[in-house]
């Protein structure tokens, strides 16, 4: 293990040490808000002490069954030797882990996310393909017992979406779907296709962190243009007789949110300028991106729409993802929200990057 990570640790293990003291402390325990910070972030460091520990652990019977096999001849020394070869596999996964632990973490992974989906080339078979990864990022939610909040919809003439937003609510959700933000690519048959030929059409997905603290970006009143009109799409008899749904125009930028999902004006103003708040802090991030590495760009996109980050082969039944060159041949299980697989070694990759670039 190197020496920094080490001292890093050992910082680490006298904070938990202290924080342990400071839990019993009455004065805190009849603070309930700081007792809250503290038990969080006891419990985060908890994890890391665990592995630790456990690290420690084996680097002592590491010492001790190399000891024995420098020191005795046989069964003992074959006993010893096949210890060492497991104890030095468990101390690399535990150093890896470790090092991972350690990671700067993104601000907004444990945010809510807003999710935009918007047809792109292709016309009708985009539409449609666009509420195909609608849904499987629904039933993702679902899978991950999160609430999805529709906000805005606008349907495709055959089915699906020309852009359709929702709102994922739940543990970490942008800490798992931050990665799909980029152009999805889908090649199939549409049912239209009278001679069977493969079409290729797209969608763009955008993922945004639910700002909490709205003073994140100061947006002025007079910055802004709101207007109300009728909702459209599902709804019954209500949704066509009043003016409920909300646009809001940020004229600096020309970045227009709508929210058309409730019944009253006035939520559907607050959902709106969460959005748009959301909207200008992704731009901004988006900016900042392309200071950092070719490698960050490659993993999380440079925050362009235009990014093509995953190809969906219907004929092969295959994902391909392109930015870390990984191809699976599971492609209905994955539309049914089945995504893990790719996310996690996305999520991998990008921890590898930064590791690589000495970032613990």
């Amino acid at each position: 293990m190197k020496n920094s990570l080490r001292k890093k640790l050992d910082e680490i293990h006298n904070k938990h040490h202290e924080i342990e003291e400071l839990l019993s402390d009455k004065d805190i325990i009849n603070d309930m808000d700081k007792y809250k910070n503290l038990s969080v972030e006891y419990a985060r460091l908890e994890i890391i002490i665990k592995d630790y520990k456990k690290y420690l652990i084996n680097e002592e019977n590491l010492k001790e069954s190399e000891e024995i096999s420098k020191n005795e001849t046989g069964e003992l020394k074959k006993l010893a030797e096949d210890e060492i070869k497991a104890t030095r596999e468990e101390i690399a996964i535990l150093e890896k882990n470790l090092e991972v632990s350690l990671l700067p973490e993104d601000p907004n992974d444990k945010s809510n996310v807003f999710l935009e989906i918007r047809a792109g080339t292709g016309g009708l078979e985009a539409a449609i393909f666009a509420g195909d990864l609608y849904k499987m990022y629904c039933r993702f939610a679902e899978r991950q017992n999160w609430e999805v909040e529709l906000l805005s919809e606008n349907e495709g003439d055959k089915g699906g979406y020309k852009l359709v937003v929702i709102k994922i609510s739940g543990d970490r959700a942008f800490s798992k779907l931050k990665f799909e933000s980029g152009a999805h690519r889908v090649q199939r048959v549409p049912e239209t296709e009278s001679q069977g030929r493969v079409h290729t059409s797209a969608a763009t997905v955008a993922v945004m962190p639910e700002v909490e603290q709205i003073e994140d970006y100061n947006i002025k009143p007079d910055e802004l243009r709101i207007d109300t009109f009728r909702a459209s799409g599902a709804g019954g008899q209500h949704v066509n007789k009043t003016d409920s749904a909300i646009r809001i125009t940020h004229l600096p930028t020309g970045v227009a949110v709508e929210c058309q999902d409730g019944r009253s004006q006035h939520k559907n103003k607050a959902k709106a300028m969460s959005l748009l708040h959301a909207k200008l802090l992704d731009s901004e991030r988006s900016k900042q991106m392309s200071e950092q590495s070719q490698m960050r760009k490659k993993l999380v996109g440079t925050g362009d729409r235009s990014d093509r980050i995953r190809t969906y082969n219907f004929p092969q039944g295959r994902i391909t993802d392109h930015r870390i060159n990984l191809t699976v041949y599971n492609l209905e299980d994955f539309l049914d929200g089945n995504i893990l697989t790719i996310t996690m070694q996305l999520i991998s990759e990008y921890q590898a990057d930064l590791l690589a670039n000495n970032e613990v």
